[in-house]
């Protein structure tokens, strides 16, 4: 393979898999024929092969920088392909029929008319309320005028961070962290200081030494099982992190996604400090992404109102017939009822990737949707997503979740990437497509690596 094709490839297969991002800058032609010891003709060529598949754009005077993937660069699965990249639930039998009947009956019943106009930005009373009663059998009473209703977790997590930090400051965050997260923080100018991080998450020692260095605006984690490692914070940890926070006056953010799967998890860290914490849950993870209904629990009633705000200079308001719909569920058990499916699909799925993946390579939580398969020598997490995808299986590799910046590790990006269990419509797909993959796993270490600059 010619030099210019490898590096097109390369660099592709990094867009494509998220690990570069929209808005990312590549490398300067003539820094990157010196790093690679190729001609600046070859790079040139490269990049220009690289606009005309529409991939990146040029900016004059400023590079080259990651487009959004356009539709017809988004991979086309086969009849026999697997998507193990979105970090979806499985999905509930029966999960249409409950949404079309309780829509049904939302729009016959006497509050039917209100959820077809416009409503307050924060949610009404009876939404407002339901986020409380839901939030409330992790983190304990919560004032109603302290909840805010958003339209999914990433909308309350932009006007969250737009609030909480200006351009420029620092937010701290794991190492490995959502890549949602990292497309935030690009968009309102932020600086992310990722904290060295173990298999129980964030370790606080490095989120005090940060502190005292330069201490961030605020904290972003996931602390029950954290999407790519899995890692949930022990409670002692969740503490020492609050006092830390406390300590040097830093707001914490923390996206609670996959909270309601476990049965038995450990105190969310707004239920050790609701004065610091602004908690976010959705039911994205524990219902269906299709909702898009987030609830956020301020740290009093006066924070609630400036979130408002920005949530409605975003979105103006949550759908009002998704959130009633959720109100609903929450009430009459519904959610309650497709959570403990979810969780119990989740663990059979666990158990499966656990025969089939090779032991001691895998990280996991047995209710949560995703595990972390580290690799073995000879494959980089780029090259081994290339070869999924050539063999019909999308996973995410370590680099779309490292952040600029982190301490530095044995390696970085660790050799390593992200398998989401819940796309796969059925279990004896998701076998072929886990067994697939430990075929994978087993070339010899040298084949893959062979047409990688």
């Amino acid at each position: 393979m010619s030099k210019y094709r490898s590096i097109v490839d390369q660099l592709a297969s990094r867009i494509r898999s998220g690990a570069l991002l929209p808005g990312s800058r590549l490398p300067a032609q003539r820094q990157l024929a010196a790093q690679l010891g190729v001609d600046l003709t070859t790079v040139t060529r490269a990049y220009t092969e690289l606009k005309r598949m529409g991939l990146v754009e040029g900016r004059s005077g400023s590079g080259s920088f990651v487009r959004g993937i356009p539709a017809a660069a988004e991979p086309v699965a086969a009849t026999d392909g697997f998507d193990l990249s979105m970090n979806v639930p499985p999905r509930p039998p029966g999960l249409g029929d409950r949404v079309a009947e309780g829509l049904a009956a939302l729009l016959a019943g006497p509050q039917g008319g209100a959820s077809l106009g416009y409503q307050p930005s924060s949610g009404t009373a009876r939404d407002r309320a339901a986020g409380a009663s839901w939030l409330g059998r992790r983190l304990g009473a919560v004032a109603e005028d302290r909840m805010v209703v958003a339209a999914g977790a990433q909308s309350a997590l932009f006007a969250l961070l737009d609030l909480l930090l200006d351009r420029g400051d620092t937010l701290a965050c794991a190492g490995l962290t959502y890549p949602g997260m990292r497309a935030i923080a690009a968009h309102l100018g932020l600086r992310l200081a990722g904290l060295a991080q173990d298999a129980e998450g964030i370790d606080p020692d490095a989120f005090e030494r940060l502190c005292r260095g330069e201490p961030p605006k605020a904290l972003y984690l996931v602390p029950t099982i954290a999407s790519p490692t899995t890692a949930t914070l022990p409670v002692e940890r969740r503490r020492a992190i609050v006092a830390i926070a406390r300590r040097h006056d830093v707001a914490i953010v923390e996206d609670d996604a996959y909270g309601a799967l476990p049965e038995a998890p450990p105190p969310p860290l707004a239920a050790l400090a609701p004065d610091v914490v602004w908690h976010v849950a959705s039911l994205s993870k524990c219902a269906s992404p299709a909702l898009r209904v987030a609830y956020v629990a301020a740290p009093d009633a006066g924070a609630a109102v400036p979130l408002t705000a920005g949530l409605r200079a975003i979105s103006l308001m949550v759908s009002p017939l998704t959130a009633a719909l959720a109100t609903r569920w929450i009430g009459d058990g519904t959610l309650a009822t497709l959570t403990a499916a979810i969780r119990a699909e989740n663990r059979a799925r666990q158990r499966l990737a656990a025969s089939l993946l090779p032991a001691g390579a895998v990280a996991a939580h047995p209710d949560g949707n995703h595990l972390w398969l580290a690799l073995p020598e000879g494959w980089s997490a780029t090259a081994f997503t290339a070869a999924a995808r050539e063999s019909g299986l999308l996973v995410v590799p370590a680099d779309a979740f490292d952040v600029t910046g982190a301490p530095p590790r044995a390696e970085r990006p660790p050799r390593a990437v992200r398998l989401s269990l819940g796309g796969v419509p059925d279990r004896a797909g998701l076998e072929r497509a886990l067994r697939r993959l430990a075929g994978l796993l087993s070339w010899s270490a040298g084949a893959p690596g062979a047409a990688i600059v």
